[in-house]
Formats: C-alpha cells, sequence, structure tokens
C-alpha cells in the first residue's frame, strides 16, 4: 500500500525504506524554482502558475508554487514561511520601480537586469568598532505580523494530514546575515583580522535569529516535522574558512542555535550549506544536524555520494545531490533521468535520502527537465531499488 507523503519522509527520515525515495521541490528557497523556470514549466503543463512568491518577495525571485503544480511534481513536503514585517512589506510596495529592495534589517538588493536583483547593500560594511556593532538599529523580532499566520498555516497542513511540513523563517542564518550587513568580502577579512569584532557581530545576530525563531517555533507548535536553517560554509574548491576558524568561531554559535531549537521542538533540522563542506561534516553531526543540504555534487569530496553514504549514512540524511551546474541546464531529458537513478542508487539504499536539486533550479533549467527529474526519481526511486 503506498504511504502518504509525510509517512514517506518521516521513514526516510528514521533511515529506514519508505515505498519511494521523497521528493523536495518547491517549499523554500533552497530547494525553489525560479520564476523564469517555474512559468515555462506552468506552460508546459497547461496549469496556471498563480503569482506568489516565497516570503511575498518578488525581487527574490523564488516562486511559491500552486498546490496543482506541487501535486505534478510529486513533492513529499510542504512550507510554512515566517513573513517580513507589515511596515517592510509595505514600505516596499509603495518604493518606486526600480528602487533598491531594503529588508527589514537594513540590507538589501539592487536591480542589476529586468528581474533579477542582487544583494549589495550592506548598512555595516563600514563598521569597525564593536559600539558601531551595538548602536545600529536593529530590527525588531517581536513585531507579530511576522508570524501572525504561521499558527494557522501550520494547523491546516498538520490537519490534512498528508505532507510533512517543513517550515523556513527567512535567513536566520547568522554567518548569511552577517555577511548581507557587512558584504562577504568584509566580513570574512573581519573574522581573520579582527575576530572579535566579527564574533560580536555574529552574536548579535545569533541572539536577534533565537528571538524570533522562539516566535515561530511557539506559533508553529507540534505541527511541523523539519526546521530549515543553514549558513553557506564553502565554495567549489574549499571552504569559505580554515574548519580550525569554524570550530573556533561559529561552531559554538551554530551549536548554541541547534540547542535552542531543540529545547523547543521534536522536529528534524535541516541544515543548507552549499559547497565542499566534507571537513565539516562530522562538526555538523556532533552539533545535532539531521539532514545535510543541498549535497553540492559539482563541489569537491560532495561529489563522492558513495563515500558520503557509507560514512554518514547512518548518522545523518541528505537532501538534494541532482547537480544544477551541468546534467539540470544543460544535460537532455534522458541524461536527467540517468543522474537521477544515479544519485538514488547511491544515496537511497536503507533510506536517509531526499530527492531535490542541488539548491535553487535557476533560470537556465528546461522546464522539461524539472519534469524528467520528479518523474525519474518517482520512477526509479521505488524500493526495493533497482541496480
Amino acid at each position: 500500500m503506498p504511504m502518504t507523503p509525510r509517512e514517506r519522509v518521516l521513514t526516510a527520515l528514521e533511515h529506514e525504506e519508505p515505498d519511494r525515495v521523497p521528493i523536495v521541490v518547491g517549499v523554500s528557497n533552497a530547494t525553489g524554482i525560479k520564476a523564469r523556470p517555474y512559468r515555462e514549466l506552468a506552460a508546459l503543463l497547461g496549469l496556471d502558475p498563480g503569482d506568489a512568491y516565497i516570503y511575498d518577495w518578488p525581487e527574490l525571485g523564488t516562486v511559491l508554487p500552486t498546490e496543482a503544480i506541487l501535486e505534478r511534481l510529486g513533492t513529499d513536503v510542504r512550507p510554512v514561511l515566517d513573513a517580513f514585517p507589515a511596515a517592510t512589506l509595505r514600505r516596499n510596495r509603495e518604493r518606486p520601480p526600480h528602487d533598491p529592495f531594503i529588508d527589514d534589517w537594513g540590507s538589501g538588493q539592487v536591480e542589476v537586469s529586468e528581474d533579477h536583483w542582487f544583494p549589495s547593500v550592506h548598512p555595516l560594511r563600514e563598521a569597525d568598532t564593536l559600539d558601531a556593532i551595538e548602536r545600529y538599529p536593529w530590527p525588531d523580532m517581536d513585531d507579530p505580523s511576522r508570524v501572525a499566520h504561521v499558527r494557522e498555516a501550520a494547523a491546516a497542513l498538520a490537519a490534512d494530514g498528508r505532507y510533512a511540513i517543513m517550515a523556513t523563517p527567512w535567513l536566520l542564518f547568522p554567518l548569511e546575515r552577517a555577511f548581507a550587513m557587512q558584504g562577504m568580502d568584509t566580513f570574512l577579512l573581519n573574522m581573520a583580522m579582527v575576530p572579535e569584532l566579527a564574533e560580536a557581530l555574529l552574536r548579535r545576530i545569533a541572539g536577534l535569529c533565537q528571538q524570533l525563531m522562539g516566535h515561530f517555533l511557539a506559533e508553529l507548535g507540534p505541527n511541523v516535522d523539519i526546521i530549515k536553517i543553514g549558513d553557506d560554509l564553502g565554495m567549489e574548491k574549499s571552504l569559505l574558512m580554515s574548519p580550525a576558524m569554524y570550530r573556533r568561531i561559529l561552531k559554538p554559535i551554530h551549536a548554541e542555535y541547534i540547542t535552542f531549537i531543540r529545547e523547543r521542538t521534536t522536529a528534524r533540522v535541516f541544515f543548507h550549506t552549499d559547497g565542499d563542506v566534507f571537513d565539516l561534516l562530522d562538526d555538523l553531526v556532533e552539533i545535532g544536524v539531521d539532514i545535510v543540504n543541498p549535497v553540492q555534487t559539482s563541489a569537491g569530496r560532495m561529489s563522492d555520494l558513495a563515500g558520503l553514504k557509507t560514512r554518514y549514512g547512518d548518522r545523518v540524511s541528505f537532501c538534494g545531490a541532482i547537480d544544477t551546474k551541468r546534467v539540470l541546464p544543460t544535460g537532455q531529458p534522458a541524461e536527467v533521468r540517468a543522474e537521477v537513478g544515479r544519485v538514488i542508487r547511491e544515496l537511497g539504499p536503507g533510506g536517509g535520502y531526499l530527492v531535490a536539486a542541488v539548491h535553487t533550479i535557476m533560470d537556465d533549467v528546461p522546464a522539461e527537465n524539472i519534469l524528467a527529474m520528479v518523474d525519474a526519481a518517482q520512477e526509479l526511486g521505488r524500493y526495493p531499488l533497482r541496480d
């Protein structure tokens, strides 16, 4: 008898084999679809695309798919998201066309071409003292409009009961938020040259992240299966920082954050981190990560899926691994199908794997390849897996 999508996901996360490998597409910015391929997909399917965006944020460019399209994609998860404060949403909707989008933290994006926005407003780029960090007008994490909808949305999904619920508060990730506030180059330089300043900024941000996460989790109550957090720690050929620097400065902050979450929910902790983060996987497991995403197979040792499964398969689940550098954007549907089959054979045995693209499906991915990915997952991901 087929499982419900939620049963399928929870069984896989228990490192047991469900009826098929679960699919996670379109439910967060890390597992989402950009507007252009999404609209092409909707046209190919003859379905209404709707006009919703994740976080009600068109400049981010990641759509919130309609239920009909999520069903066609076979997605086993449904999202619950927080919201920008009402005043921030109103201010950005009323701003002049093409003006920068400025979020509630004071960071923002500039339009670089039609429908494409780049994060380049960094309000603390010049901050070089602890006093500058303390004096900054930090956002109000107690604003009730951030989570006013969360309780009802989560309860409705739980009452329906079919789908696993993934909750994703927007970018409550200390390192990535520090990049937004100072710029990546400035902040990484500060980590190396002025570590006390970098750590002070990280801890100020982490405190705010915990504050909002506390409200978010309180509104979710028991109606959540997966909490998505993360921080991009890697590049294609190396980490953004040495393992020693991560363990000295950032790992304690991540550990405290995950402990804070675990004290308030039984949901699995989904940790998104791009790049070759192989050298930090033991650390992530140690601090309580349950699901590693996106498994960037184009990045160094993260390409060794069999090795990852052998070493970590009984301790952590993997979500992602369908290549977005070459296979999805440039491959033919038959190549996509073959790659999905290969990844499932390497990561799927014994459960512990959820099919997803490596990060968001970008503008260069043909709609036909999106369908090839999910259709192959539904066909080739049925247990017992075939060689």
